[in-house]
């Protein structure tokens, strides 16, 4: 990437934000349409455990965002722990690897993908995922301009949730160490109804989110909600 690269990229959100100014999801849409990418998402780490679906461009990208919040795993995941660019041409190759994700994202249609871990200086704040709906490999040109528009997300991303670069922070480990407070109340309702621990009840939520073809954030609100899982 150079600063002509930047300077574009940055031209590109900024004509095409609203009134207000560019925003995460105004500038992951402008990077996706610039990329050529079908669907993108981005995903938050705030203190190096709870993980935040931040904007996704439609329901394919949140769906796939979700699946990775869900699983531990996916690309946002292994970009985000090994800080570095992850692709994947085809995701039917690794359908062992990622064996939640994967079939999630087939299922919307997204055929490759990739992900840019999203950082501020030498601080990890996330990740952002491109994918395609054709097996059609992103070329080297698309992918340096794709690190403009991560270092243009990063600071979007800061400005909008400023705790992620005050938050205590610790090592990371592979998958999700926590969730949204409100995935955390619903677990809690579980725990107290069907007398789960709370390991057990997270679990419980989870898997439900999953069997059903549902977002866990959707899942928890409903249990939220209903006091109830079913």
């Amino acid at each position: 990437m150079n600063d002509d690269q930047y300077a574009a990229a940055w031209q590109r959100v900024s004509d095409s934000a609203a009134a207000g100014g560019p925003t995460l999801e105004t500038a992951l849409r402008a990077c996706a349409d610039d990329l050529d990418a079908d669907f993108a998402g981005v995903t938050l780490v705030i203190a190096g455990e709870l993980r935040l679906m931040a904007c996704a461009t439609d329901e394919r990208a949140r769906l796939a965002e979700d699946a990775q919040l869900v699983a531990g795993e996916g690309p946002c995941t292994d970009a985000y722990t090994k800080r570095r660019s992850v692709e994947v041409p085809d995701l039917d190759d690794v359908v062992t690897r990622w064996p939640v994700f994967v079939p999630i994202v087939l299922e919307q249609g997204g055929r490759c993908v990739l992900a840019r871990p999203l950082a501020i200086g030498g601080t990890q704040i996330g990740a952002m995922d491109l994918y395609r709906c054709e097996l059609r490999p992103f070329t080297p040109e698309q992918k340096s301009r794709n690190e403009a528009y991560a270092r243009i997300l990063a600071l979007l991303a800061v400005d909008e949730h400023p705790h992620l670069l005050t938050a205590w922070s610790r090592p990371t480990a592979r998958g999700p160490q926590g969730y949204p407070p409100v995935v955390h109340t619903a677990a809690g309702v579980i725990a107290a109804k069907y007398d789960l621990t709370p390991d057990d009840a997270l679990a419980r939520l989870r898997a439900h989110a999953f069997g059903h073809d549902q977002t866990l954030l959707r899942t928890a609100q409903d249990v939220i909600d209903d006091q109830c899982l079913d």
